[in-house]
């Protein structure tokens, strides 16, 4: 069952966030465009590379008015040694929750209930908390940052231009479409 189109469903967890904890709820995904990014666990191989990636993506993203929030089953306390003894991990400025009752994976059905940790999960949330775009990766295939920011300026045009839709590999100030009858096998 597909979660594109439908609202964060509600979770209350404990975070880590530039030497604080902090509480996190749904809420948080409500009044500006999110990304949340799962991943299966701290300590590994995999994910401090795709977490650092994320931090180097941040700056632009934020530029965008997009939040960040990292998500895997460990919980906070752990989050923060992790923070505080890699280097990868120690640039982190945004906020990294922990999932350790698999709620939220399950809400975002991400979870791999046999080994309790995440699938790399990527997902962009509207400021109304509603999803726009998911993708999971298997647990040995690292994510492209990167690729983020074309899709959430494309999400953000879509939501901003009604009846405007952006072709594959589109860019900011690109051409759009407007889907129509006129158009049916004219691509």
């Amino acid at each position: 069952m597909s979660l594109i189109g439908k609202e964060v469903l509600p979770f209350q967890a404990s975070a880590f966030r530039q030497g604080d904890f902090v509480d996190v709820t749904e809420e948080n995904f409500k009044g500006k465009w999110s990304i949340v990014c799962f991943y299966p666990a701290d300590f590994t191989f995999v994910c401090p590379t795709e977490l650092e990636d994320l931090q180097n993506q941040y700056a632009e993203l934020q530029k965008l008015g997009v939040e960040v929030y990292s998500v895997s089953t460990d919980t906070h306390f752990t989050h923060k040694a992790w923070h505080e003894s890699s280097d990868a991990i120690g640039k982190i400025e945004y906020t990294m929750i922990g999932d350790p009752s698999h709620i939220i994976s399950q809400n975002f059905d991400v979870l791999r209930e046999d080994a309790g940790l995440a699938d790399r999960g990527t997902f962009i949330i509207d400021p109304d908390g509603v999803i726009q775009a998911a993708e999971i990766n298997a647990e040995g295939i690292g994510r492209d940052a990167s690729s983020l920011i074309n899709k959430i300026k494309a999400a953000q045009y879509v939501r901003n231009n009604p009846g405007e839709v952006c072709p594959a590999k589109w860019e900011e100030g690109g051409e759009t479409l407007r889907p129509s009858i006129d158009l049916v096998g004219k691509i």
